[in-house]
C-alpha cells in the first residue's frame, strides 16, 4: 500500500496496530489496570485522529471510503470501544482477565467496526463484519470458570457462522447478477427497467437474513436473550451497542443506493420492523433477568431503527443516527450499571436479587432508572426525542402504520422498563450489600447520564452534525 492510503486508513491502523502491541507486551508484562488504560488511549488517540486529521484520498483500495460519514462511525465506535475498556477495570480484576488480551481483543473489534462502516465493496463489507464477530466469539466466552459464557460464545459461535453462510452467498448472488463487487456499481448493475433482477433479489433477501442474524431481527433473534446472558457484562454492553450498530450504518447506504428500485426489498424490511418491534416488546414483558430483558428491549429497538431505514433520504438518516446514538448511551449505561454490581463469583442480574438495591446503592440504581426511562421514551430524555424524531418521520413519508405500532409497542414497553426500577426500591426484606462503585465506573455511568440529560434538552447540535456526515 502507498503511504497516502495508509494514512487514509491511519484511525484503523491505530487500533489494529494498538492492539497488537498490546497483545504482545501484555505477555511480558502481566498488569490488567495498566492495559485496559493503555487501550483506552489508543482508542481515545483513534477517534481524533479520525477527527482532526483530513485524509488524502477518497477511497484506499477500492474497498474502504474515508468520507465524513465513515469517521463520524469510526469515532463512535472507538469511543465505545473506550468506555468498555474503562467500565471493564474493576471487573477485569474480579474475574481474573487477562488485560493484555482482553483489551487487544476489544481493539480488533473496534477495527473491524470502523472497517465496516467504511466499507465501499462488497468484499470490504464481508471483511470488516467477520473481523470483529471473530472477536466477540472469543469475548462473549473470556470468562472460562462461567459455563453460561461457554454456552453464549458457542451459540453465538454457530449463528454467526450460519448468518456468515448466508453473507457469503448473498455476495455471491449480488456479483453474479451486477459483474461488479464495489457497491455504487453493484447496485446498480442489479436494476433493470426500475426494479431488481431475480438474482439480485435472491441475493438481497440472503444478504437480509445475514443482516438480520447480526441485529437481531425477528424471527433471527433467538440467540440474543441467551448470549447476553452468559456474556461478561461489559461485552453484553459492545453486542447491545456497537456490534449491532456498525452493521445498521453499513446497511443505511446499502439500501439508499437501491433507490425506487427497491421496493421489494423495502416491503421485506417493512414486515420485519412490524414483527421485531411487537415480538422484542412483549418477549420483555415477562422477564425476570436484567439483562435478558435488555436483550429483548435491543430487539424491539432494532425494530424502531428499521423504521428509520425504510424512510431513509435525510429524514431517516438523521432519524437513524440519532436514535442510534441515545440508545447507545443509554443501553451502555444500563450495563454499566450491571458490570459495577457484579461480584467475584457471580453478576446481580435478577429482580430478586435486586430488590432494595436503590437505598443502599442510590447513585447506581438512580442512573439505571434514568437510562432505562430513557430507553421507554420519557422526556425530557433523549430517548424521547430519538423516538419523536423516528415516528415523525414515518409518518411524513407514508409509514403511518408503522409509526402507530412502533408507538403501541413502546407504551406497553413502559412496564418491563418500569419494573426493574419498582423492585429497586422496594424494601419488604434485606438487600444485597454490593461493593462500592469504583471512579472508572462512576465516571462512565456519569458520562452516559450527561449525554442521554443534553442530547433530550439540546439535541439540535448533534441533528446539525448528522445532516453534515449523512452519506
Amino acid at each position: 500500500m502507498s503511504l497516502a492510503e495508509l494514512l487514509s486508513l491511519l484511525p484503523q491502523l491505530i487500533l489494529a496496530l494498538g492492539g497488537t502491541a498490546i497483545l504482545m507486551c501484555g505477555a511480558w508484562l502481566p498488569n490488567r489496570r495498566l492495559w485496559l488504560l493503555t487501550g483506552m488511549g489508543v482508542a481515545l488517540t483513534a477517534a481524533l485522529t479520525a477527527g482532526l486529521m483530513e485524509p488524502p484520498l477518497a477511497e484506499v483500495a477500492g474497498m474502504y471510503g474515508t468520507s465524513l460519514y465513515a469517521r463520524f462511525c469510526t469515532i463512535f465506535w472507538a469511543l465505545i470501544i473506550a468506555l468498555t475498556l474503562m467500565i471493564s477495570c474493576r471487573y477485569a480484576e474480579l474475574h481474573k482477565f487477562g488485560g493484555g488480551e482482553y483489551a487487544s481483543l476489544l481493539l480488533f473489534a473496534g477495527t473491524g467496526m470502523s472497517l465496516l462502516s467504511a466499507a465501499t465493496s462488497l468484499v470490504g463489507l464481508f471483511l470488516g463484519l467477520e473481523a470483529f464477530t471473530l472477536v466477540l466469539y472469543i469475548l462473549i466466552a473470556f470468562n472460562r470458570t462461567d459455563n453460561r459464557g461457554a454456552e453464549a460464545g458457542l451459540k453465538y459461535l454457530v449463528l454467526g457462522a450460519v448468518a456468515t453462510g448466508f453473507l457469503a452467498f448473498g455476495i455471491a448472488l449480488i456479483y453474479t447478477a451486477s459483474g461488479s463487487f464495489h457497491l455504487q456499481e453493484a447496485l446498480a448493475g442489479l436494476q433493470v427497467e426500475g426494479s431488481l433482477r431475480p438474482l439480485g433479489l435472491a441475493g438481497w433477501a440472503l444478504l437480509l437474513v445475514a443482516v438480520g442474524f447480526k441485529i437481531s431481527l425477528v424471527p433471527f433473534h433467538l440467540w440474543t436473550p441467551d448470549v447476553y446472558q452468559g456474556a461478561p457484562a461489559p461485552i453484553s454492553a459492545v453486542l447491545a451497542t456497537a456490534a449491532k450498530g456498525a452493521v445498521v450504518t453499513a446497511f443505511l447506504p446499502l439500501l439508499a443506493g437501491l433507490g425506487s428500485a427497491g421496493a421489494e426489498v423495502k416491503s421485506i424490511i417493512w414486515l420485519l420492523a412490524i414483527i421485531t418491534m411487537l415480538v422484542g416488546t412483549f418477549a420483555a414483558l415477562p422477564q425476570t433477568n436484567l439483562k435478558r430483558m435488555l436483550a429483548y428491549s435491543s430487539v424491539a429497538h432494532m425494530g424502531y431503527m428499521m423504521i428509520a431505514l425504510l424512510v431513509g433520504g435525510e429524514i431517516g438518516g438523521q432519524a437513524l443516527l440519532f436514535y442510534l446514538i441515545v440508545y447507545s448511551f443509554a443501553t451502555f449505561g444500563a450495563f454499566g450499571v450491571v458490570t459495577s454490581w457484579a461480584l467475584e463469583n457471580e453478576e446481580i442480574q435478577d429482580y430478586a436479587d435486586i430488590r432494595g438495591l436503590g437505598y443502599l446503592h442510590p447513585r447506581r440504581s438512580s442512573a439505571l432508572a434514568a437510562f432505562l426511562f430513557s430507553l421507554a421514551g420519557i422526556p425530557p430524555l433523549a430517548g424521547f426525542f430519538g423516538k419523536f424524531g423516528i415516528f415523525h418521520a414515518a409518518l411524513r413519508s407514508d409509514y403511518a402504520e408503522l409509526a402507530i405500532i412502533g408507538i403501541f409497542t413502546s407504551l406497553v414497553s413502559l412496564y418491563y422498563y418500569m419494573r426493574p426500577i419498582i423492585v429497586l426500591f422496594m424494601q419488604d426484606r434485606a438487600a444485597y450489600q454490593l461493593r462500592e462503585g469504583c471512579r472508572e465506573e462512576f465516571v462512565l455511568l456519569a458520562s452516559c447520564f450527561a449525554a442521554i440529560l443534553l442530547l433530550g434538552v439540546y439535541p439540535g447540535p448533534l441533528l446539525e452534525l448528522i445532516i453534515l456526515v449523512l452519506p
